[in-house]
C-alpha cells in the first residue's frame, strides 16, 4: 500500500512516517502542504503519470492549501474522488469534524497522536486488522 502524508511541519511528517513504518507501511510519500500534495497527485510531466495513493493522511491546518481544501479538490476530481482520506488536526470542534465527514473522510486523528491512536484509526478506515 502506498500512503501520502501531508503536513507543513517536518517533525509531524517524520513522526507519522515512523509510526506507519512501525505498523508495516513502508511505502510513504511526504508532501509539505496541500499544494505540494496536489502536485504529487495531479502533475504529469515528461510523460510521467502522477502518483497514485491508497490513502492520504493530511493535516487540516496548512499554508497555501489547507487539508480541507485538499480534501475538496480530491473529492472533486473524477480520478481521485474515491481515494481514502484521513484528516489529522488539533482542531477538535464539531463544525470541523462535520465538514470533514460530509466530504467522506475515513477517520479523524487528533494531535498529538500516538502509534496506538494512529493504529486505531487505520483499523477504523480498514487499512489495518484489529489485533487483540
Amino acid at each position: 500500500m502506498k500512503f501520502l502524508v501531508v503536513d507543513d511541519k517536518a517533525s509531524v511528517r517524520s513522526t507519522m512516517v515512523d509510526i506507519l513504518a512501525g505498523l508495516g507501511f513502508n511505502d510513504v510519500t511526504e508532501a509539505v502542504d496541500g499544494s505540494d500534495a496536489w502536485f504529487k497527485l495531479k502533475a504529469e510531466f515528461e510523460g510521467v503519470k502522477p502518483e497514485t495513493f491508497d490513502l492520504i493522511i493530511s493535516d487540516m491546518e496548512m499554508p497555501a492549501m489547507t487539508g480541507l481544501d485538499l480534501l475538496k479538490a480530491v473529492r472533486g476530481d473524477r480520478n481521485l474522488k474515491e481515494t481514502p482520506f484521513i484528516m489529522v488536526t488539533s482542531i477538535n470542534t464539531k463544525e470541523t469534524i462535520i465538514a470533514s465527514m460530509k466530504l467522506g473522510i475515513k477517520a479523524y486523528i487528533i494531535k498529538p497522536f500516538t502509534k496506538e491512536s494512529v493504529a486505531a484509526k487505520l483499523v477504523q478506515a480498514g487499512f489495518l486488522k484489529k489485533t487483540d
